[in-house]
């Protein structure tokens, strides 16, 4: 079974249930900062779909920040207890669509595991079509024998922000809503500064999905053009590094490839301090 990247379909995956070495990851959130709070699949699953806790398990708690990428240690523990192998195969998937199981893959991938895709059009989708659901359970599972090789440069950090900002070469994509970019909007966590890094390009998550799923490759590859986005290397950015992987994945998408998640994003960068902070288009 090969599995298709960076996304795969609904179809793929119905056809290819039961596979072996295959697993699927609930990456939802609880209560996302979204229009969320009605969501009707909030507590259902695909049958079988293993909850990867991208707020507690898989975040370092020790930051007093939210959904920093834990330790290589950490992060190993946590998916061996999820049962998963150095050869398991990987769908993740959230039930807004495509919110937060990029930040799933982008946190896999940076860990040196690349057999894992994002589930195009997530849960939502997976009802649309009458798939199969199950109430949300406990499940037991084997331990895994996951082994983590972290890989430098998909993260970064506020110094290697700062330290490119006059650098053309290396371009900083913002998440976040066009009024918080600009600083007209209140960020949603309080004491944070409005606007954006110097020389950041406002990308908000919404402008590279459709629906439930992620634009094609070419009208993504279109859209990064006519921001006049080339060879550059392009590091994502939002309020806590979870949509900025949204992005990350529309550039994947796009065929892009020199690709960073600024990991404390606005959370660290916004709050009062000395970190530079634009206001405007």
């Amino acid at each position: 079974m090969d599995l298709p990247k960076p996304t795969i379909s609904i179809n793929w995956l119905v056809k290819n249930l039961g596979s072996q070495n295959l697993i699927i990851l609930d990456a939802s959130l609880p209560k996302p900062m979204t229009k969320a709070e009605d969501n009707p699949y909030a507590n259902i699953r695909i049958p079988g779909a293993r909850f990867f806790d991208i707020d507690h398990a898989f975040s370092d708690t020790s930051f007093d920040l939210p959904h920093m990428m834990p330790s290589r240690a950490d992060f190993e523990r946590e998916a061996k207890k999820l049962g998963i192998n150095k050869h398991s195969k990987i769908v993740v998937y959230d039930n807004l669509g495509v919110y937060s199981s990029p930040r799933a893959w982008w946190m896999f991938r940076a860990m040196g595991h690349d057999e894992i895709s994002v589930l195009d059009g997530g849960l939502p989708e997976w009802v649309e079509v009458g798939q199969p659901t199950e109430t949300k359970a406990a499940l037991h599972h084997d331990e895994g024998d996951f082994e983590a090789h972290p890989v430098t440069g998909f993260f970064k950090h506020s110094e290697d922000v700062l330290k490119n900002i006059d650098n053309p070469n290396n371009l900083v994509l913002d998440a976040r809503s066009r009024g918080r970019f600009e600083g007209n909007e209140p960020e949603p966590r309080e004491g944070l500064r409005g606007g954006h890094i110097p020389g950041s390009i406002s990308l908000p998550f919404p402008d590279v999905v459709e629906g439930n799923e992620m634009l094609c490759k070419e009208k993504l590859r279109q859209q990064f053009e006519e921001m006049g986005i080339a060879n550059q290397q392009l590091t994502f950015s939002c309020g806590s590094g979870l949509t900025a992987c949204i992005i990350a994945l529309a550039a994947d998408i796009a065929g892009f490839n020199d690709l960073s998640v600024y990991d404390g994003s606005w959370s660290e960068w916004g709050q009062p301090g000395d970190l530079p902070v634009v206001k405007g288009s």
